[in-house]
């Protein structure tokens, strides 16, 4: 069996906010009904995680689940338990109006880490999304699903300030190539000030 690759090995590029591509993520596509006691107590045991409320990521003993929709989580975990927990999920599930796929290789993973509070990360980010970016509308912790530019994507902003986006595998040197541009030295706007 070969190993795991990323989309962009290694790839990094330093401005004034670094984005950088996080490397071989496990990634797990979970569809049903978020309420439904069997999906939750699923998502318990695989790993150790609750249903996330709408737009929030939350984290488990074993990983983190992102809301995508409203029925439909993404599962975050090393890359080799993605297979396992998949196998682990569907069986517990089997019977279950759910669906449970490995989405890890299709899928690309970039971080954006700046300085102080992530208010350049967000600028970075309001260059290419329509989505407002203003803490107050966007708090640490809330996932959103947008586009940047052309680009599907989805992102969220942790407690550090560091932006957290997945995109599809397929388009990832665009995505990349689109946030170092944003990124690039001289590029500041100053859209959100440091408080």
């Amino acid at each position: 069996m070969s190993d795991p690759v990323s989309a962009l090995p290694g790839a990094r590029y330093t401005g004034y906010v670094t984005v950088a591509e996080a490397g071989v993520q496990g990634m797990i596509t979970l569809r049903g009904d978020p309420s439904a006691d069997a999906l939750r107590r699923a998502l318990r045991a695989a790993i150790g995680a609750d249903m996330p409320d709408r737009r929030r990521i939350v984290a488990g003993t074993a990983g983190a689940v992102a809301w995508m929709s409203p029925d439909e989580v993404l599962i975050l975990l090393p890359h080799g338990e993605a297979a396992r927990v998949v196998a682990q999920m569907q069986a517990a599930l089997a019977g279950e109006h759910a669906l449970v796929v490995d989405v890890s290789d299709a899928r690309a993973m970039f971080t954006l880490r700046g300085k102080g509070s992530g208010a350049d990360v967000r600028e970075v980010l309001a260059k290419l999304c329509p989505v407002d970016l203003a803490p107050a509308a966007l708090p640490a912790g809330e996932v959103r699903r947008t586009r940047a530019a052309q680009a599907a994507v989805a992102f969220w902003i942790d407690a550090a300030g560091v932006a957290h986006l997945i995109c599809f595998r397929s388009v990832a040197q665009y995505v990349f190539d689109l946030i170092s541009l944003s990124a690039r030295p001289g590029a500041e706007a100053g859209l959100f000030p440091d408080p």
